[in-house]
């Protein structure tokens, strides 16, 4: 079965594609079959840090028609692992304006692909595509830089995923779907109590649109250990938001100036540099991620065998 992880921010320049192309690398050279789609509309990149500059299909010519499938625009990197890549399409009026029936589509081939993981980068911001995308992961790395600004935007950025996510069990016209898309929403119960006004069965259906959001956060660009409280006043935000018992950090990758000389050299720092501080930090995010499948796995497993099994929280790696 196919893991997708979703990697998102609220702004850019914080190392989403840096942390998209490493965390795939790392997979890939754990034996992996990795497929890395850059869904990033506004700076589709993640090509170009591996040293592709004009890639020969990207997924225009898929979302466009001119190919059948998105395997007709994957492209094969024997320097890494043979991890694939999906080059992005950049930005253009139909990017910023993809009709549903593109977007359904484009999910639906997602999940077909031949991969053991599939890596998102889903761009930034809070355009609907970007949020729909990100909530397509099983798994949701946030990452956020240590600045308040960069911690606010992700906050902004988690809150509307997960309105967006419990808004995909209403209809495009349905009254409480406007009702809630107008509600400046608090927290996530207000979502609920909006839904149940509809009836009990659409706050059920609210409640398990977003059950299994988990929500992983990345510290980029740590080592000011003024700066650190904001990442803790972030993950007390998305606690109280999202209403989970606790918000599992993954890891904090330091400021580390291999990681520009491996941007500067189109090769993710994982490679380039692997004894450096950043490749070790990833190195210990992907472990850690890993790590956490295992227990949701062995968790679903123990629930399947007893329906008295109680529901496991994701552990904190804080």
């Amino acid at each position: 079965m196919t893991t997708i992880v979703s990697i998102g921010s609220g702004k850019g320049g914080v190392g989403k594609s840096m942390l998209s192309a490493n965390l795939a690398v790392l997979l890939a050279g754990k034996g992996y079959k990795v497929t890395l789609i850059d869904l990033d509309a506004g700076g589709a990149n993640s090509h170009i840090m591996f040293g592709v500059f004009k890639p020969e299909y990207t997924l225009a010519d898929f979302m466009l028609r001119r190919v059948d499938s998105l395997q007709d625009v994957t492209m094969e990197l024997k320097s890494f692992n043979r991890l694939r890549l999906i080059p992005g399409m950049g930005e253009s009026m139909y990017t910023a304006n993809i009709p549903a029936a593109a977007r359904e589509k484009l999910v639906r081939h997602i999940h077909k692909l031949d991969s053991d993981f599939v890596v998102i980068d889903v761009g930034a911001g809070t355009n609907l595509n970007t949020l729909d995308y990100f909530m397509l992961g099983d798994y949701n790395l946030c990452i956020s830089t240590p600045e308040p600004t960069s911690v606010l935007d992700l906050y902004r950025f988690v809150k509307l995923a997960v309105i967006r996510k419990a808004l995909s069990v209403f209809l495009a016209n349905d009254d409480i779907r406007k009702t809630i898309a107008k509600t400046n929403v608090q927290n996530i119960e207000q979502i609920f109590s909006l839904a149940g006004e509809a009836g009990q069965e659409k706050r059920e259906a609210a409640q398990q649109a977003v059950k299994n959001f988990r929500p992983l956060l990345v510290a980029n660009r740590s080592g000011d250990k003024k700066k650190k409280i904001h990442i803790l006043q972030l993950q007390q935000l998305l606690k109280k938001y999202v209403g989970v018992q606790s918000i599992t950090k993954l890891g904090e990758i330091p400021v580390d100036t291999a990681v520009e000389q491996s941007i500067g050299a189109f090769q993710p720092v994982a490679g380039y540099a692997p004894k450096s501080p950043a490749a070790k930090a990833l190195v210990e995010i992907t472990d850690n991620l890993l790590s956490l499948i295992e227990q949701h796995k062995n968790a679903d497993t123990e629930i399947s065998e007893s329906t008295a099994a109680p529901a496991v929280a994701a552990d904190s790696l804080v």
